[in-house]
């Protein structure tokens, strides 16, 4: 039988590397994507296929699906995991800040299922879109995230219908805490925004909270990649699977608690529960 094949975008640490680990071990071929030099370097040498792919460079996503299609000449798996957290005040941000979440999260995704689409229709592949528990409940301080993780979401649904005809399944994973070097990007996202002169310089322990949160408890890794692994591998695919410490409370609490609840729960853990003069 022919290997099957899949690219894992975003694969220089933790959820991207761990899916790689488990595609590879499950008989892939695996295209693992990063964009620096010593990640590949470190990819290739554990027996990748390494692809420099920098997911909001259109000639970086040419240059990859042309690869596909004289290396391998199939896709059976799209894994559209690379992102990262914009955190902080939104207004701190702007609008600057939103486009750069939107680029890298939600726009490229796009393209890069776009570009692949040929190779997926020949081998009736699947694309798995990483999403985040964080699109369905919001929170304060990550509102630029949360609203590209809810686009996430609904792309994700349009592209499940729209590609049924093609006998291309879409499958959406939103994840909850998992240990991997999210928690330190985001911090480091947010200390760019945390200035003396921004309003909300007295929350700025709230801001620091949040942008550390996803490393609250955390699943490790490795377990959120098998559980992935065994959903793809099912005879009938789940459209939408949550994993992770926190991935099915979260939006429990978002459903059913009343609005004001959980505004006030919100405010009190991020430290908003008080008035600036």
């Amino acid at each position: 039988m022919t290997q099957p094949v899949a690219l894992i975008t975003g694969c220089s640490s933790g959820i991207g590397r761990a899916l790689a680990d488990a595609f590879k071990a499950a008989g892939y071929r695996v295209f693992a994507a990063a964009r620096k030099g010593a990640d590949l370097a470190t990819l290739d040498a554990a027996g990748f296929t390494a692809v420099k792919l920098d997911v909001n460079d259109a000639e970086d996503i040419a240059r990859v699906h042309a690869r596909l299609s004289a290396e391998a000449g199939r896709l059976d798996v799209l894994i559209n995991n690379a992102g990262y957290g914009a955190m902080g005040p939104l207004l701190d941000g702007g609008a600057e800040g939103m486009r750069r979440q939107f680029e890298t999260n939600v726009f490229s995704l796009v393209e890069l299922t776009r570009a692949c689409f040929p190779l997926l229709r020949a081998s009736r592949g699947l694309v798995v879109n990483i999403g985040s528990v964080s699109g369905v409940m919001v929170t304060p301080f990550a509102g630029a995230y949360c609203a590209s993780k809810a686009a996430v979401h609904a792309l994700t649904d349009a592209l499940r219908l729209e590609l049924a005809p093609f006998a291309i399944d879409v499958m959406e994973v939103q994840p909850g805490a998992i240990a991997s070097s999210f928690g330190a990007n985001a911090s480091a996202e947010a200390e760019q925004l945390i200035r003396e002169n921004s309003p909300w310089w007295p929350l700025r322990e709230g801001i620091r909270a949040r942008a550390n949160a996803s490393q609250d408890n955390p699943t490790p890794a490795e377990d959120f990649a098998a559980e992935l692994l065994t959903a793809v591998r099912k005879p009938t695919r789940p459209v939408l699977i949550r994993i992770g410490n926190g991935s099915r409370a979260m939006p429990l609490l978002a459903r059913w608690l009343p609005t004001r609840l959980l505004d006030k729960v919100l405010k009190k853990r991020f430290g908003l529960d008080r008035h600036l003069s």
